[in-house]
């Protein structure tokens, strides 16, 4: 096997584990918060810390990588898991709804380092082998589908305190992380690499492509997450029991993930921008089964469509954003990316556990149109400017 190819099959390893343990999170977290708040309505909150840890980080993460190189950089990033998970479990142990916020926090900052998996996939690929590259460590996403809500289900009730077993199974997962990091073979930047700066971000985030790119990835990650951080609690209120949400979970993590095997070839048929726009078009049909009831087949059917959507738009826009930057510029230009991504991540489970909670499951949907319709029309308006100006696009 190649080096290209056996660092992405390992990465893809990693990008499970990763996701084993965010899809546990995102099954258990909402629901813990709801059992610990003082008010509902914060329900999501540690979701939200979650996602802001991941924010904070993120571009320190990026710059991090270029100064140690990227398997140890990765490596350390796994400490912060390892904190978070015990910080997590000690929450629920002592029944403290703000520690679990903090502790959910001080995990967002591993899945800070985690969303550079796909990165490190890119950086070290061929120009023709970078889509599948991409696509293939996303695939990993499909085992922590799978895994990770079996793992909830399995664990949830294992120790005397609900939730309590869920969050100590994380630290499995991430002991598997190291050792898998420990094969990766990517070259440490030299010197040079890490003294080279390149343009500024601010000329970077001024070309169209970078734009659309970062816009494609940050909504469809804000949509995915706040039609997905709702759902174990509208499923809830509609009197749908835990194991069916998180049935409804993991099928949507699936759907997420399993178009991975074919949407590099898609981009590279196709090119990223039909790819993202029928992405964006499978978010706004799953707004539409949303609203057609709340039936369990209704949830399964929306969250597998909005996995899918996800899929196109985040693969698409993450092969579009590799086009945009040079080599000496990959740390910035990616880091502030993925600072977007988190920023709408953040604000979207937050607001999505207030409007459940206060609106209904409805207006969680009405809500999400807007912006799935922002991305169709960015993503309409750069395939127009690339037809009209080949040159500049």
């Amino acid at each position: 096997m190649s080096s290209e190819r056996r660092n992405v099959a390992l990465l893809t390893a990693c990008q499970a584990m990763l996701l084993t343990n965010n899809s546990t999170l995102i099954a258990i977290n909402g629901l813990a918060g709801l059992a610990l708040a003082a008010n509902r309505s914060l329900a999501t909150l540690p979701v939200t810390f979650w996602v802001l840890g991941g924010a904070v980080a993120t571009m320190r993460a990026s710059l991090h990588m270029k100064r140690v190189g990227r398997r140890r950089g990765l490596t350390l990033g796994t400490l912060w898991g390892f904190s978070g998970a015990l910080i997590c479990a000690g929450a629920i142990w002592l029944q403290n709804f703000w520690l679990l916020c903090f502790g959910a926090m001080v995990f967002g900052v591993y899945n800070a380092y985690g969303q550079y998996y796909r990165f490190a996939a890119a950086d070290a690929a061929s120009v023709q082998f970078r889509p599948t590259a991409i696509s293939l460590v996303l695939a990993g996403g499909l085992v922590g589908g799978v895994l990770g809500p079996t793992t909830s289900r399995l664990t949830v009730e294992l120790l005397p305190q609900r939730f309590l077993g869920a969050y100590l199974a994380l630290v499995v997962f991430l002991l598997v992380t190291v050792a898998l990091l420990r094969f990766i073979r990517i070259p440490d930047p030299s010197a040079a690499e890490q003294q080279a700066s390149g343009r500024p971000l601010s000329v970077i985030a001024r070309q169209p492509k970078y734009l659309v790119a970062v816009a494609g990835a940050a909504i469809g990650y804000g949509v995915m997450n706040f039609l997905m951080t709702s759902t174990p609690i509208a499923m809830t209120i509609c009197g749908h029991p835990y194991g069916t949400a998180a049935f409804v979970i993991s099928s949507h993590v699936v759907g997420m993930y399993l178009p991975s095997f074919f949407t590099g070839g898609l981009i590279r048929r196709f090119g990223p921008l039909p790819v993202m726009f029928a992405g964006a078009l499978l978010n706004a049909a799953c707004v539409g089964v949303a609203l057609s009831g709340v039936a369990v087949a209704d949830f399964w059917l929306a969250l597998v469509m909005l996995g899918v959507g996800w899929n196109f738009l985040f693969i698409g826009a993450t092969t579009l954003l590799t086009e945009t930057y040079r080599p000496e510029e990959r740390a910035k230009a990616q880091g502030a990316n993925d600072s977007a991504i988190f920023v709408m991540m953040a604000l979207s489970s937050f607001s999505s556990g207030l409007i459940v909670t206060n609106l209904g499951w409805n207006s969680v949907n009405y809500a999400a149109l807007p912006l799935v319709a922002i991305i169709m029309a960015a993503i309409a308006w750069l395939g127009l400017r690339g037809r009209r100006h080949p040159a500049a696009a």
